[in-house]
């Protein structure tokens, strides 16, 4: 009975070990492939020097999250990573800190004090990383060793800061603008009735200087849904009309008789704007 028990075994184990070996070479080939996939990225996220994106001897690497920027050493020779001008450091961490010196000194004061990371291999082709952490970004480098030839220096340009900053200074120039310039108060007409449904959105007043209409709405207008306006003609019939949104006032490039603000669909919401009687003007309070 021993001996019958004893053979079984070993012909399950015949069976198994071809399905064992099976998912053995599956398991190997994934992590091949996951490899070979991170390989691929770090090789195309990676940004070496070019030659037209020096100042003097500094090459100046556009900024972007995730980039990895190769820095390019020599030993006996000190390369300088600059940070933006006001960036603090956070840390800094090296694959590599026995065959890297790797430190950090500051230039300037106030506003201009700027942080350098100094680095320096001790011998000729090494390559590990450098990851540098600051209370604005962080840097991913790839550091190499060769015999003789080194870069001064590194540092960055920031395209997305300096766009965000463009489109800040553009918001903020056009919030300081006036709605309507060139325009006397006396020559503004309030002689508009406001009718119809009660939502949120429901405009405060109308009016217009004789030229123009301007629709004035809560100040939710401006983050929440706005209605669009249609204009409406003696046989009742309503058609789009241009207008353009500025703060929280409609601005439409004439004068109408009667208009609606529509919204929704299933169960629409309505606010007529009306022209009344002959043309008023009072000043505004």
């Amino acid at each position: 009975m021993i001996h019958k028990s004893t053979i079984s075994f070993a012909m399950l184990a015949m069976i198994a070990s071809p399905a064992i070996a099976d998912g053995r070479n599956r398991s190997a080939q994934a992590q091949n492939r996951g490899l070979a996939n991170v390989e691929l990225a770090n090789r195309h996220a990676t940004l070496g020097p070019k030659t037209d994106a020096f100042l003097n001897a500094v090459q100046i690497y556009p900024y972007s999250a995730g980039t990895i920027y190769k820095l390019i050493t020599a030993p006996e020779r000190i390369t300088d990573i600059a940070l933006e001008q006001g960036e603090m450091l956070v840390s800094v961490a090296s694959g590599d800190t026995v065959r890297w010196v790797i430190g950090d000194t500051s230039s300037g004061n106030g506003a201009t004090k700027r942080t350098h990371i100094l680095v320096k291999p001790s011998l000729t082709g090494l390559s590990t990383n450098l990851l540098i952490m600051t209370d604005r970004r962080a840097y991913h480098l790839a550091l190499v060793s060769t015999g003789r030839t080194a870069l001064t220096g590194i540092s960055w340009s920031y395209p997305e800061d300096a766009l965000l900053a463009l489109r800040r200074a553009n918001d903020a120039a056009r919030a300081a603008e006036p709605i309507a310039a060139g325009i006397q108060v006396e020559q503004l007409h309030f002689n508009y009735a406001i009718s119809g449904d009660t939502p949120t959105w429901r405009p405060l007043r109308a009016f217009d200087d004789g030229r123009q209409t301007y629709i004035e709405f809560p100040a939710s207008i401006v983050v929440g849904d706005a209605p669009p306006l249609f204009l409406v003609d003696g046989k009742g019939e309503a058609q789009l009309v241009n207008y353009r949104l500025r703060d929280r006032f409609y601005i439409v490039d004439r004068i109408f008789d009667q208009a609606e603000l529509r919204f929704g669909t299933r169960k629409q919401q309505v606010v007529r704007i009306t022209r009344t009687g002959a043309s008023r003007r009072r000043r505004a309070s």
